[in-house]
């Protein structure tokens, strides 16, 4: 018989994720339907969603060459009922406090620099390059973890070494881009471009290095599809894009200036952009999201 949600010790919320203690060694780590935009949690949920994350991290984990801190499959018996299919089963770490983020096109805040700079956290870019233009070779990007409701802030590699030490952060760029550049490849043969993700890395009981919390998901990863990338132009995406876009169109009313929560989401916003998510990871796995475990809105 499974346990209950209750019989685990609750240890942390954060903007999607609840994380219990299991044991001594093991965390329960639950991908909730909660969605995030401008480091605001949205009072509405989008079904599926947290499933959908885990669906995803699951077929990375397995698919990449690197460590991981999975301690058992999507229906380990530790899982409770209530949380099958969004949960998994984890390996206490010692999280390194850095978003290991890597970039192989030029979007988001990073555009935003090299318009500024002609650099992304100190790493310097040709000039000429506008949205969406693909970058030379991946760069490594890296953020300061912020509490709960304030923005990561990017820093360069050279800050990450006084953060953690030199060794450590040259370890984080490297496995950061490896990651990416296997990823990317994998989703390219499914018609999908990796444009950016993000990754969160702890050492485990024996001071290996490991990939922790989720794995090149939608909302850790922008992903949009190969046979319409047109450079110059903001490209239709797999992420919560389309719910950041809404929420700064007339339609919502909402000032994203202003101190004030934003709107709850519409129907057709929540529709639309659970059957995004469940597109991505339908493409990029090849799996139908039936097949994956858990109730289904």
């Amino acid at each position: 018989m499974r346990p209950q949600l209750s019989d685990y010790k609750h240890l942390s919320a954060g903007k999607v994720r609840e994380l219990y203690e299991i044991d001594g060694d093991t965390l329960l780590m639950v991908a909730t339907d909660r969605i995030s935009a401008y480091d605001w949690i949205l009072s509405t949920p989008v079904p599926d969603k947290g499933r959908v994350l885990t669906a995803m991290s699951f077929h990375f984990f397995d698919m990449l060459d690197f460590p991981n801190h999975l301690a058992g499959g999507p229906e380990d018996e530790r899982i409770p009922e209530e949380v099958l299919g969004r949960a998994m089963v984890c390996k206490k770490l010692d999280m390194v406090p850095v978003e290991c983020v890597a970039r192989g096109y030029l979007t988001g805040s990073g555009l935003v620099d090299y318009n500024a700079t002609q650099h992304v956290c100190g790493v310097p870019l040709p000039t000429g390059l506008v949205e969406s233009s693909q970058l030379p070779t991946p760069i490594f990007t890296p953020a300061a973890k912020a509490e709960l409701g304030q923005h990561d802030e990017n820093v360069t590699l050279k800050q990450v070494a006084t953060m953690v030490g030199e060794e450590l952060a040259e370890k984080l760029k490297d496995a950061t881009l490896q990651i990416y550049t296997q990823a990317a490849t994998a989703a390219k043969e499914r018609g999908i471009i990796l444009a950016d993700t993000k990754f969160e890395f702890g050492h485990d009981k024996d001071g290996t290095l490991v990939i922790g919390d989720e794995v090149l998901t939608p909302d850790s990863s922008r992903y949009w599809p190969a046979e319409s990338y047109q450079e110059g132009q903001v490209q239709p995406s797999f992420d919560k894009q389309y719910v950041r876009d809404w929420l700064t169109s007339p339609a919502s009313g909402w000032d994203r200036a202003s101190d004030t929560q934003p709107p709850a989401l519409p129907e057709d916003v929540i529709a639309a952009t659970r059957a995004r998510y469940i597109e991505a990871y339908e493409k990029i796995s090849g799996k139908s999201f039936t097949d994956w475990p858990g109730s289904a809105f």
